[in-house]
């Protein structure tokens, strides 16, 4: 791992205290795990305060030994929780006086209601304020660390689409492919997971699915979801053989320090149905349109728009990013360290894009019965552009029957 510099953290803060402040918030409570390492630097149990101004401070559950060695912030033991608010009182008492109602932020959109209601009771004087549009808002623009973070996900990921390909034979299974390509990134670092904001969604390494497997519906809210091994996994790679002439879906994914690549790659042994070749076609045409306009600036509602309407002059709209009530209204989401981060490409998002955001882009088809085609890149916003993180090449991968 990559030693991170010490004004990483501190750039980080700074800039969500600005954010803070420029809410009229007093200060944020962060909860979740993911929020508290970004700031942190550290992923133990326990909670972060960070003041609208000064030092933040690491309240630690368990193991505060390994949060001391990590964190790069003031970390405490936090003792008993029903003597948090003291606590807070003590260390800010400027902010939690004695008369005083801070308006405090907190993570609202992943903290439990049970662990609301105790910190409600455990912080009596703090009115708690929803603060995880701030909280998401300022992980959308990555830093040169973060990106090279992706960066290196996104050589492991190609590294493992290269080999598995050169694996695929008729008759492999879905979750033999899987475990190839899984194989190979987790050699290089891979952390076997992908983190995920949404309530009640979770995600493995991805997705390799053929065939029709590959157009089941499920929860997952993305455009294809795959089959799964049971109903009690619902998603990803079956045990299902792969066959000549059927599309196979690769929708990896690579974790490394902590910081997500986000790709798919479309397959075949021996060649596409005419059908699903259009379909393919139109996606790497709708890639390439998207980026044309990928740039500071940009609208990320205006661009899924201009995705349905070119799938729509293709007469394809009705199978474009799933299919019937399954389909997902979005053409790409922003990634980081979790998969499902802002900007969203969607409509209600009008917030321009921003130099040092990370976008992954996934025009996909979904035909119940006969497959998913589609592509996958990510990219950075640059102060002028684009630049594709991406690496696997662009192209549907075509491997020869066996004789």
């Amino acid at each position: 791992m990559e030693l991170i510099p010490p004004e990483e953290w501190k750039n980080r803060q700074n800039k969500f205290q600005g954010l803070l402040v420029g809410n009229g918030l007093e200060g944020c409570l962060v909860t979740q795990n993911v929020g508290i390492y970004y700031f942190a630097g550290s992923m133990q149990t326990g909670y972060l305060f960070i003041p609208a101004e000064g030092e933040p401070t690491y309240y630690v559950r368990r193991s505060l030994s390994r949060a001391l060695t990590e964190s790069a912030v003031r970390s405490v033991e936090l003792g008993s929780f029903r003597q948090f608010g003291s606590r807070l009182a003590e260390d800010y008492p400027g902010i939690f006086a004695s008369g005083n109602h801070p308006m405090i932020g907190a993570d609202l959109d992943v903290l439990p209601t049970q662990m609301y209601l105790r910190l409600k009771e455990a912080i009596p004087a703090a009115n708690m304020a929803d603060a995880s549009l701030l909280l998401r808002r300022v992980r959308s623009v990555k830093s040169a660390y973060e990106i090279g973070r992706i960066e290196q996900a996104a050589q492991a990921a190609a590294a493992a689409v290269e080999h598995g390909l050169n694996c695929l034979r008729e008759g492999v299974t879905e979750l033999d492919l899987m475990c190839i390509l899984e194989q190979v990134m987790r050699s290089a670092g891979h952390a076997g997971l992908m983190r995920m904001r949404g309530y009640n969604q979770e995600m493995p390494t991805g997705m390799v699915a053929a065939g029709e497997a590959a157009a089941e519906p499920t929860y997952f809210d993305g455009p294809a979801g795959g089959r799964g091994l049971s109903p009690a996994v619902p998603q990803s790679s079956s045990l299902r053989p792969i066959q000549r002439g059927e599309p196979i879906l690769i929708d990896i994914g690579c974790c490394i320090d902590g910081y997500i690549i986000d790709q798919t790659r479309t397959a075949v042994i021996g060649r596409l149905p005419p059908q699903l070749q259009a379909a393919y076609d139109t996606a790497e045409m709708i890639l390439q349109r998207t980026e044309e306009s990928l740039k500071p600036g940009a609208s990320p509602e205006t661009l899924y728009l201009q995705a349905v309407a070119l799938a729509e002059e293709a007469g394809l709209a009705d199978h474009f990013m799933g299919f019937g009530p399954d389909q997902v209204k979005f053409l790409g989401h922003g990634i980081g360290l979790e998969l499902d981060e802002w900007p969203v490409l969607a409509k209600g998002f009008r917030d321009p894009l921003e130099a040092g955001m990370t976008i992954a882009v996934e025009p996909k088809f979904t035909y119940p019965g006969l497959g998913v085609v589609g592509i996958e890149n990510t990219y950075l916003i640059t102060e002028t552009g684009f630049r594709t993180l991406t690496v696997s090449k662009e192209k549907l991968f075509e491997v020869p029957v066996s004789s």
